[in-house]
């Protein structure tokens, strides 16, 4: 699996392009501990039971008061696919969703970093450049695969455990609209890669309006703060989980990337641009909907997921 040219080409894709990350640790995190408090019981022990077979739960809960342990496992197992990257025991296989082995679903034996699994970017132009399609498998093939995967009866308590914490992930990722989005142009022809593209200061600085995006919810990686957070945040609006197609989700935040977004002072070009106040109000706004959102659709997807009982068998 760990072949040359898989590692070659990860190392080549790092050298030339920053990490996508989608929302960062406290961002996700705010999303977990959103739906863990609209989880019903029954989601919330069959979650629980999961989580432990991941080999990161006793870091996950250590310090944490007994009565939070579980809720607080939830929260922090939403950054477990990021955490991956930097890990020496896991290969960067890199972008492209074409190479092999991209679709497994083994569960925790895999050690790949399936980075392509954290986005689908729905293309657009304004000055007419040719789109190139996303490809697959992506965010959306995940999300429907693995949510399937978690009410099979004939899959594995492991692979349950593996696809659980990949989809805590990633509803929380299509719900930023930069992980559902690429804008072609004549600077970018094979798109800007979700934003990372686009400068928000002048060379040497690396800050990018993808990393914008993410940072929106703060950078602090304290678990219990961002459970702390999560309880402030408005409700998502009436209805919001009830809408459970994972394409209209990231039709959602490809329609928010182009009309909120990519706006003014961010122009047609890849800058740099400095953001306006008005863009940064905006954006504080757009964020702390789309978690609530993103909170109550994983509660919901969990809470249909789990409604048949499936106990871990003894190990």
């Amino acid at each position: 699996m760990k072949t040359a040219s898989i590692v070659a080409a990860g190392l080549g894709l790092m050298l030339l392009a920053g990490d996508a990350y989608a929302w960062n640790l406290r961002g996700h995190m705010m999303v977990a501990a959103t739906a863990w408090d609209q989880l019903t019981p029954q989601a919330k022990a069959r979650a629980s039971q999961l989580l432990r077979l991941n080999s990161d739960h006793g870091t996950w809960i250590k310090g944490i008061a007994s009565s939070s342990r579980d809720k607080a496992a939830f929260t922090r197992a939403a950054g477990w696919p990021d955490d991956i990257k930097s890990r020496h025991d896991y290969t960067n296989d890199g972008e492209d969703p074409s190479v092999s082995d991209a679709t497994l679903n083994i569960g925790y034996s895999d050690r790949l970093q399936h980075r392509y699994w954290h986005y689908i970017d729905l293309p657009f132009s304004t000055d007419g450049t040719a789109l190139i399609e996303s490809g697959a498998p992506n965010a959306e093939t995940q999300i429907k695969l693995f949510r399937d995967t978690l009410s099979s009866p004939s899959a594995s308590e492991e692979v349950k455990s593996y696809d659980l914490v990949w989809l805590i992930h990633m509803v929380g990722d299509v719900h930023q609209p930069l992980h559902a989005t690429s804008r072609f142009s004549k600077k970018s022809p094979k798109g800007d890669r979700g934003g990372n593209d686009v400068k928000l200061c002048a060379k040497p600085c690396r800050d990018n309006l993808h990393a914008f995006w993410d940072d929106l919810m703060g950078n602090s990686e304290s678990t219990t703060s961002a459970m702390s957070a999560a309880q402030k945040l408005p409700r998502a609006p009436a209805g919001s989980a009830d809408q459970q197609d994972v394409h209209a989700w990231i039709e959602e935040s490809f329609a928010i990337a182009k009309k909120s977004v990519y706006t003014s002072p961010v122009g047609p070009d890849n800058g740099p641009f400095k953001l306006s106040n008005r863009y940064k109000r905006s954006a504080d706004a757009i964020a702390v909907k789309r978690i609530a959102i993103a909170g109550a659709r994983l509660a919901r997807l969990l809470n249909d997921a789990f409604r048949a009982p499936g106990p871990i068998s003894s190990r």
